[in-house]
């Protein structure tokens, strides 16, 4: 393909298939023009066909007419009032001696009745009569039966087909791939507007150097590889890292999502992956870039049933990958936040043997990040961006542009034109826990349950060893159910948890319900997440981290089935371990969260004065922060 082919969108060069614009269901026919333009509208057209109409029935009906009934009309006759009469095939039309015809005096109208009397008395009374014919005028008749109706039928084909992804524009470019093709340099992306993957964009930096000197390579005998996998999670930044890659080679970069191959006919994905290694061994050298890899890559073992339309599509992306020398300077890149399920095939060295991680970026990649984001805001020159970066242990790139977008927002509602640090705050918290909703009537007696519980959980926390630090104690709603909550945020970014701080996590979430039962002596609903996290906790830390008194060192997590497969339980994993083994994993269990739950019953005893004292100033300002909560606990 030629760069006369291409269109410019938005800085992007795209193929033009000549469908017309997306956002319009009628296709280029009908496409709304720029500005100062005619706008042609179909309601133009329908407008137009019935004044055509009226016109038509104007000048064939000059003076109206009176419809009577068939006897009444030969009266007139027999009386010498109608003097002249036109037979037509739907009615009889009647005319005074003063019309005649041609304009004055009055017209009858009837309905005709097989009556073979008329004529001869039409004879008889010495009355002109003359066949005519109401038939339409051929342009009426045309427009009516043929043109109309073509109309329509073509409007309704092509707003259906584009409704079924645009397959009506064109039958023969069923084939053809969707790909976005970014002209040279055109991504607006480099590895500088990239922080906090700093290994991972040294894994690039080859695919880089190869595009860019690739006798450097080839006279050695080296070859690069063909295909590069970015994994991670959601947000990392995957896709902005093949963008980068694409503005620093200075190559086309073809942009295509996996799930644009897959269509409701059978062989038309196959068709595309075809037609997107042709046009791309054309622009080589040159970046394939698939998003989402596992809407057609997933793992064809144990699919029942299974999809022949992803199935030959992943059959084909195979065969193609297979085909190319890589020395021709074509190099697929693919995103993934799911390679666990991708088949086996596609992993295997010669295809994307290579892997790259795109992880959660840790203290120093997140300030960094933060710094990218914060360019074109107003940020007070009091912020310390590192100290944002240190309440934001677990965000991903995604999640701190939002970060810096929300703090911006607020300052704005609060009428400044600087971010402050309050504002970041708000923002963390906003994102964490969800909006706070002000306006929620809570009775006293429940915001005193709230009060209490909430001020278990820090407690707890606050003398428990290996807890992360309370930042914020708050019995202001917020989210979809929360009443309150407890602000904790570790200090440095763990990738490690002990046996000490994970059961430092299970008694700091039962500090809110022991907090309950030891003040009112009943407990409340409002402990159900914190229970659903302690019992994942106490089992992740039995079946997958051999941290248990009966199981010590000992894996029991269930399993992905093998190749033959076998008895699957949901989400296709089995056990290995029997039912009488479960029975004690169940109970072994039960026997760690009470211990814990025990402990801290214990503790919080220890320090009812604490906890009384510490809610009644929560209930007064509802909201603790953690100086204040350090001075009252008095550490």
């Amino acid at each position: 393909m030629t760069k006369k082919n291409l269109k410019k969108d938005d800085g992007n060069w795209e193929r033009d298939g000549g469908g017309g614009d997306k956002n319009d269901d009628f296709g280029p026919l009908f496409r709304m023009p720029n500005k100062g333009q005619f706008k042609f509208s179909l309601w133009y057209l329908i407008l137009a066909f019935f004044v055509l109409m009226i016109v038509q029935n104007v000048m064939t009906n000059t003076v109206p007419d009176s419809l009577i009934g068939f006897s009444d009309f030969k009266k007139k006759i027999e009386s010498g009032e109608i003097r002249h009469v036109q037979i037509g095939e739907n009615y009889y039309h009647g005319y005074t001696e003063e019309n005649n015809g041609r304009g004055g005096g009055k017209i009858y109208r009837t309905v005709p009745v097989d009556d073979a009397s008329f004529i001869p008395l039409l004879d008889g009374r010495g009355v002109s009569y003359h066949r005519i014919s109401e038939k339409p005028g051929f342009l009426t008749s045309f427009l009516l039966n043929w043109a109309f109706p073509l109309l329509m039928l073509f409007v309704i084909w092509r707003f259906v087909f584009q409704r079924m992804g645009n397959i009506g524009q064109n039958v023969m470019t069923l084939g053809k791939n969707k790909a976005a093709i970014v002209a040279e340099g055109d991504t607006g992306v480099h590895f500088a507007d990239v922080a906090g993957e700093d290994e991972a964009k040294e894994e690039l930096v080859e695919v880089v150097d190869f595009l860019k000197n690739p006798q450097k390579y080839t006279s050695i005998g080296g070859k690069i590889p063909k295909g590069v996998l970015l994994v991670g999670a959601p947000g990392t930044g995957k896709t902005l890292l093949a963008k980068a890659v694409a503005g620093e080679a200075g190559v086309p970069f073809f942009r295509i999502s996996g799930s644009e191959f897959v269509e409701m006919f059978v062989g038309v994905g196959a068709a595309r992956v075809r037609d997107l290694f042709k046009q791309a061994r054309e622009k080589a050298p040159c970046i394939i870039f698939i998003d989402e890899l596992d809407a057609i890559g997933k793992s064809r073992i144990n699919a029942l049933g299974g999809n022949d339309e992803r199935e030959q599509t992943l059959n084909q992306l195979l065969v193609e990958m297979d085909g190319f020398d890589s020395r021709t300077g074509v190099i697929i890149l693919a995103a993934t936040n799911r390679p666990e399920v991708l088949d086996s095939a596609l992993l295997r060295a010669g295809r994307f043997d290579r892997q790259v991680l795109v992880d959660r970026p840790d203290l120093a990649g997140r300030e960094a990040i933060l710094r990218i984001h914060a360019r074109g805001v107003n940020i007070n020159k009091d912020v310390d961006l590192r100290e944002v970066a240190r309440d934001t242990p677990g965000f991903v790139g995604a999640d701190l542009a939002n970060l810096v977008n929300e703090a911006a927002i607020l300052a704005v509602r609060r009428g400044r034109t600087e971010v402050e640090r309050q504002d970041f705050s708000e923002a963390v918290e906003k994102l964490i826990a969800g909006l706070q909703k002000k306006n929620r009537l809570i009775s006293p007696e429940q915001k005193q349950i709230v009060a209490y519980h909430e001020t278990g959980h820090a407690l707890v926390a606050a003398f428990t060893q290996g807890s992360d630090p309370v930042r914020k104690i708050t019995i202001v709603p917020r989210g979809l159910g929360a009443l309150g909550y407890t602000l904790q945020i570790p200090t440095d970014d763990k990738y490690l948890m002990t046996e000490e701080e994970l059961y430092g996590k299970i008694d700091t979430l039962l500090g809110g319900r022991a907090a309950e039962e030891l003040i009112f002596g009943q407990i409340s609903t409002g402990a159900a997440n914190d229970l659903v996290k302690v019992s994942d906790i106490a089992k992740r830390m039995i079946t997958e981290y051999g941290m248990s008194r009966k199981f010590r060192n000992v894996a029991l997590n269930s399993r992905q089935p093998g190749i033959m497969g076998t008895a699957a339980e949901p989400h296709g994993a089995y056990r290995d371990y029997s039912e009488q083994t479960q029975s004690r994993i169940d109970q072994e269990i039960f026997d760690i969260v009470e211990s814990r739950y025990k402990r801290v019953c214990e503790l919080l005893r220890e320090k009812k004065e604490l906890l009384e004292a510490v809610s009644r100033r929560l209930l007064e300002i509802e909201t603790l922060e953690e100086k204040e909560f350090k001075a009252l606990i008095g550490v």
